[in-house]
């Protein structure tokens, strides 16, 4: 259903005051030409009437040429930042960045957060952002399980289709998603609710088993069949499997680059609002899969660069695996019990 200017401006409202905006805060609103339209006006209402100083930036789109698809996380690390030093002036001396743009996992994102900035991703649709409006519950949960995670030096991951890895964990830090952006220099994205974390450097080893129904992104696709990936040392250096596993290998090699195949973030979702089923009801080219990447006890395995992590593999491809039915064990404690999180004591 569409949704009323009035309405998502009092969700953006929400998300702001949830991020501490104050009147005189100084907000600087990301677009691009994919920008959606209801996003962007109703961002800057919710600020203007918080009394913030609001401008916009928008920026030329790019890496047509290089990616296969729209989505804005199929060629991942250049933006239209690379080497704009005036555009990068005028983000690093905002309070908030509201990145309806995506500039994740490029350095200018670095950069920009280490001037003391904060910036809050929203690339989903209306629809999608209303329905999951982030609570401070919300990052309670999240930071609650964090502790749990932070403290673990192991995660396994199994499952009855087949999947049984062992991540070693220490050398990165936490990626805790809620949704809004509470305190100076600190990224998360609107909708969330998932923590994450990256295994040490060449530490990740077993078998990882996609199961039917477990999700592809930015393919945004479902299995129909099973794909069994090998990992070895950090790096997935074998995808075997029918159609989906074809798939997946032609996309991966038309990167060109190992680095590719490398472990990246490993964690679960938290979020109850979000749903697996969601994606099934979406046009593809109309959002990136955050209720896949969210969604209550699916444990998401990626490939790809770490430099979001402060890591040096820098690669455009990245590949983000919701998986169903997992079971995660932190040093033996078990967090998620095929596909369901477990109630921390």
């Amino acid at each position: 259903m569409a949704v009323r200017d009035s309405e998502l401006t009092q969700a953006w409202k929400q998300v702001l005051e949830l991020s501490n905006v104050k009147p005189g805060h100084n907000i600087t609103i990301l677009t691009s030409y994919e920008t959606n339209p209801q996003n962007q006006r109703c961002a800057l209402n919710a600020a203007h009437g918080l009394g913030a100083m609001v401008n916009t930036l928008e920026l030329p789109p790019m890496n047509a040429e290089r990616s296969l698809s729209r989505d804005s996380l199929a060629y991942v690390g250049k933006t239209p930042l690379t080497g704009n030093k005036s555009a990068l002036a005028c983000l690093k001396e905002s309070d908030l960045v509201l990145d309806l743009m995506t500039l994740l996992f490029s350095p200018e994102q670095h950069e920009i957060l280490e001037s003391g900035t904060s910036i809050l991703l929203a690339v989903e649709p209306p629809e999608i952002l209303t329905r999951l409006v982030p609570t401070e519950e919300d990052r309670a949960m999240v930071l609650e399980s964090s502790k749990l995670l932070q403290a673990a030096r192991q995660m396994r991951v199994t499952s009855k289709a087949g999947t049984n890895i062992i991540f070693d964990l220490g050398q990165y830090p936490m990626l805790e998603e809620y949704g809004y952006v509470d305190k100076p220099g600190r990224w998360d994205h609107w909708p969330s609710g998932f923590l994450a974390t990256w295994p040490n450097e060449g530490e990740s080893n077993g078998t990882v088993v996609l199961d039917r129904g477990d999700i592809l992104l930015p393919q945004k696709s479902y299995l129909a069949e099973p794909i069994e990936m090998t990992v070895k040392n950090g790096y997935v250096t074998n995808i075997t499997g029918g159609l989906d596993a074809d798939l997946l290998n032609d996309y991966m090699e038309t990167f060109n680059d190992p680095e590719a195949y490398a472990v990246s973030h490993i964690g679960w979702g938290l979020q109850k609002r979000a749903r697996w089923s969601t994606m099934h009801m979406l046009d593809k080219e109309a959002h990136i899969g955050m209720d896949a990447r969210a969604f209550d006890g699916n444990f998401l395995f990626s490939m790809g660069p770490n430099t979001e992590a402060g890591g040096a593999r820098n690669t455009a491809c990245h590949i983000d695996i919701p998986m169903r039915n997992c079971s995660v064990y932190l040093d033996n404690k078990v967090v998620v019990e095929n596909g369901r999180t477990v109630a921390l004591n």
